[in-house]
This record gives structure tokens, sequence and C-alpha cells, in this order.
């Protein structure tokens, strides 16, 4: 009889399906990211400046080892300037089998978002492909139903094997 109900416990966890997303925030918009693709979060550090590489490649650190490109994503979304400080934070993501850093604002914290929390993402004009977001995620802050966060989703596998990344292998190599 206990095996029966385990299984059935199972099953049920399945179709609820919920994701664990990292939140972080580029200027006034706050993302979201697979937190299984998140290897670690540190401080930004002195980086090694690569020739020829487009702007938002802000060269490569030695991480214990691993040669990882580091990609300034508020370049890459054009938004704005750039500032480098103690707040500046990098998170190591392990995508598309290899290891990369992106230059994020701030890190905000991890939400755990179900299949009914993330709406298509809308036809907006913005100057992130629309192919790299997977969608809305909202999350009712509680106490007024008006004030959900809203997180975009980005599909950050995607973003950076696209094609501007190769140019980071040619650049490293």
């Amino acid at each position: 009889m206990g095996m029966m109900m385990e299984t059935t416990r199972f099953a049920e966890e399945a179709t609820v399906r919920t994701q664990e997303y990292l939140t972080f925030r580029l200027g006034a918009e706050e993302y979201g990211i697979d937190i299984l693709k998140v290897q670690e979060i540190r401080g930004y550090d002195t980086v090694t400046r690569i020739a020829n590489a487009p702007d938002f490649i802000k060269g490569v650190i030695n991480l214990r080892g691993v040669i990882v490109p580091i990609v300034d994503l508020r370049l890459k979304f054009r938004l704005g300037e750039a500032k480098y400080d103690s707040f500046t934070v990098v998170i190591i993501l392990n995508v598309a089998n290899r290891v990369v850093g992106a230059v994020v604002d701030s890190v905000s914290d991890v939400l755990e978002l179900n299949a009914e929390q993330v709406r298509p993402a809308p036809e907006f004009n913005s100057m992130l492909d629309a192919s790299y977001i997977m969608g809305i995620g909202s999350v009712s802050s509680g106490a007024d139903e008006n004030q959900d966060r809203m997180l975009i989703l980005v599909d950050i596998e995607k973003l950076m094997s696209a094609a501007d990344m190769a140019l980071v292998d040619a650049a490293v190599a």
C-alpha cells in the first residue's frame, strides 16, 4: 500500500513541474535564468582583454585553470553605461558544455516558478532578440495583487551559444 502512495505523489509533482530561476537585475529590468546552468556567483575581477573582441566581451579570466570568457550582458543588451565596482556581479554559467561568465548589475534571489506563472513573451520591441526569451514569469509579492514581480526569463543557453559567441571562441583562440 505504501508503495502505491509514493508513485501517485511523484506523478502529481511531475505535472506541477516547478523550475528554479536565479534572478538578477540589468538596469531597471529583472531577469531569470535556469538555476541549473549556474555554477557560481562571484565579484567582478580584472579580466584579460582580448584583441578584436566585440565590446560586450570584457575579456577572459582564469578560473581554477579554466579560461572563462566574460560577457557583459548590460552591453550585450545595450542597457547603457556599464560601471564596474565592488557590487558588480559575475554569474559563472555552464552552458553548451562551456563555462562563461555573465556580468550583471546585481543578483536578487532564487525563485521557484511553476508552469502557470510563466506566460509567453509578448512581441515587444526590445533590443533583446525575442528568440532568447522563454517567457515572462510573474511572482506575486503577496500583499498587493497588482504588484507582481515580472521576470524576463532568458534562455541563457541560446543566448550564450549564439553566433556572436563564436567570436569569443575565435578571440580566445
